[in-house]
């Protein structure tokens, strides 16, 4: 993978300006940086990142049996078709990206190493200033007209691990599945691998080629879809010799459809979705199958993201006796084990914490406009990817229900548009406002939960913008509505502000 090679820094600290900055060589970055080029190509630009490699995700997590939680067909590209299983390991995508970066020529642009501590725009300038330290405790400064974040939406460093009582006392391995050391064996050994989303589901097929004894150990369970990993479609077409833009094209049509159509029948017939779930579970564990109370989750199916089971390989394990489930809270650790609420004692040798996440809202870093600290979560996001009164500012935050990188291409078009918009008309400023006539609406959290209410989101959601009642003014995680609406976005509608002046302002006085 030519691609993996670390970029040399460089030893001066002279400020490097670029008239776009990318912050992320993850799945967005790379595929925010090839729209640039396709669609800005005059752009100068360079991808800043923390890690020493690319992949983001794929590169943080490194625990057993890595893999996608969403089809290939919607998480690749739209311009780089995918031609492996739908489900495919982080290696895959991680050589996906290797191509994509290799044939866009992106390497040279990408500056591994940086860690970014400080962003401060000045509306005199028109700049942004971005303060960094390189891997090797050397400062770098660039300026921008454009920060493109990209950097994800989570702690890569800190995983969220809840305070077990005598956890410090147990004496095997203790670890979040985030933290995962590859070299590490368990082979032979009991492994408990606490959690019940789409990491646990991933991690205890893989765990259970190896280990002596592998337990499920969840608080509460979840909605799982077993899908076979192979696309009818994609492999008729590729049968009849079909090119593979044009599959590509249409099987990413063909998935995006089902599960826009998944999730009218989630809302509108829910017993008849979960029994369907129900029957492909029982497809790989047996007729028999029992549900309760280990696969009856409490909240409305689809309130919560789904986990892929792909050839219900977590289920065929459980069958096969190689897997036990036990629902229930912990109590606490001992030396061997762990002790849940209602007294089962569990034996264990490694025990791998998939218990999620910490948000991290803009990578964290100290964000100041004209010498005012921006406190994001005080500030309302429109339609997920601006902030109120931010000028210059895209922010990549994924979809929940659908493949992240949907939305990487809907919001690469989109600032594209606005970055070639604001060249035609002379501008160098950018940003939105609530319109006066809406300033009243009160602030609301950004979710709501009786919409999408997973633990992660909640957890932190102080953290995060806010929304008004306003459908501009919030993330609608609806990728159908967002792929018809946003290429209509009038970019003189009442909420852009250029230079200051209001952009209804400015056609009126121009007209």
């Amino acid at each position: 993978m030519s691609a993996t090679a670390v970029a040399e820094p460089t030893a001066s600290t002279a400020t490097t300006h670029f008239d776009v900055l990318i912050v992320g060589a993850g799945v967005a970055g790379i595929g925010s940086a090839v729209h640039l080029r396709q669609q800005c190509p005059e752009k100068t630009y360079a991808i800043l990142d923390l890690k020493d490699t690319f992949g983001g995700t794929w590169a943080t997590h490194q625990y057993p049996g890595i893999r996608s939680d969403s089809d290939l067909y919607t998480y690749g590209y739209r311009f780089k078709p995918w031609v492996g299983p739908p489900i495919a390991s982080g290696g895959a995508i991680r050589e996906y990206m290797s191509e994509v970066i290799d044939e866009y020529g992106l390497a040279r642009h990408i500056n591994y190493g940086h860690r970014i501590g400080a962003a401060s725009w000045s509306s005199e300038t028109g700049l942004w200033s971005v303060q960094a330290t390189r891997s090797d405790g050397s400062a770098a400064h660039f300026t921008c007209n454009f920060l493109w974040m990209c950097q994800g939406y989570y702690d890569h460093e800190n995983p969220y691990t809840p305070d077990w009582a005598g956890a410090d006392q147990f004496s095997g391995l203790l670890v979040h599945a985030q933290l995962w050391d590859p070299q590490t064996d368990y082979t032979g050994k009991r492994v408990v691998v606490i959690g019940s989303g789409a990491t646990a589901a991933t991690i205890i097929p893989a765990a259970a080629e190896k280990a002596s004894r592998v337990t499920m150990l969840q608080r509460s369970p979840t909605y799982f879809l077993c899908m076979p990993n192979a696309n009818e479609l994609a492999d008729r077409l590729h049968l009849i010799g079909i090119d593979e833009e044009t599959i590509h094209r249409v099987v990413r049509e063909s998935i995006s459809h089902d599960f826009r159509e998944l999730t009218r029948r989630c809302i509108d017939e829910p017993d008849a979705v979960v029994e369907e779930l129900k029957e492909l579970i029982r497809a790989h564990a047996g007729a028999d199958f029992e549900f309760e109370p280990h696969f009856t989750p409490r909240y409305r199916v689809w309130q919560q993201r789904m986990a892929m089971v792909p050839d219900g390989d977590m289920f065929e394990a459980i069958a096969a006796g190689k897997v036990d489930v036990v629902t229930d809270e912990i109590d606490h650790f001992t030396a061997d084990s762990i002790v849940t609420k209602d007294g089962t004692v569990i034996p264990a040798d490694v025990v791998i914490a998939a218990t999620g996440f910490r948000l991290k809202v803009m990578g964290g870093i100290a964000f100041s406009v004209d010498g005012e600290s921006v406190d994001f979560s005080q500030k309302v996001a429109w339609r997920g990817m601006m902030f109120s009164d931010v000028p210059n500012v895209a922010w990549l935050m994924v979809y929940f229900r659908s493949s992240a990188t949907l939305r990487v291409d809907l919001i690469g078009d989109f600032v594209c548009r606005l970055l070639n918009h604001m060249d035609a008309i002379g501008s160098r400023q950018a940003e939105v406002r609530i319109p006066e006539a809406d300033a009243h609406l009160p602030k609301l959290p950004w979710i709501e939960e009786e919409n999408f209410n997973p633990n992660y989101l909640k957890r932190d959601l102080d953290k995060l913008p806010k929304r008004i009642d306003r459908i501009e003014w919030r993330d609608s995680q609806d990728y159908w509505y967002d792929r018809e609406a946003w290429p209509q976005i009038d970019l003189n509608g009442p909420e852009f502000v250029y230079d200051g002046v209001r952009a209804s302002k400015r056609v009126t006085e121009a007209a």
